[in-house]
């Protein structure tokens, strides 16, 4: 079966820091891109960022870009996502999701594409 499984979630003022880890289990990355995606309230999901695998290109949205930081550890099967000087508007539930791409700068998924439940960060003016 696979499992991705969000954690590191919190609250924390803005100017602060937070860092995601996305576990996965029942498939390895090597083969896809992962990436991280949010859903802030009343707002559609949106991809964040993308990491491949094989050769660790990253790949971030404007609104982000500069601030978090997408990395992955291949032995733990661990994606992670370090969240700086982060602002009320990164308020939202923040996804992990597989396999993942990016075109015309917008990150997706694509084909049979996996969630995790997600973990909430919520960011105090």
């Amino acid at each position: 079966e696979v499992q991705l499984v969000e954690s590191g979630g919190g609250l924390v003022q803005a100017g602060g820091s937070l860092r995601l880890s996305c576990v996965a289990s029942g498939f390895t990355f090597d083969t896809y891109d992962i990436g991280w995606f949010r859903r802030a309230p009343g707002k559609e999901r949106e991809g964040v960022s993308c990491i491949n695998f094989s050769d660790g290109a990253t790949y971030y949205v404007d609104s982000v870009k500069g601030r978090f930081t997408i990395s992955s550890d291949n032995a733990k099967n661990t994606v992670y996502l370090q969240m700086n000087s982060l602002k009320p508007e990164d308020t939202a539930v923040y996804y992990c999701a597989a396999p993942a791409a990016h075109a015309m700068g917008v990150i997706y998924t694509y084909g049979s594409d996996y969630w995790g439940k997600g973990t909430l960060v919520t960011v105090s003016p």
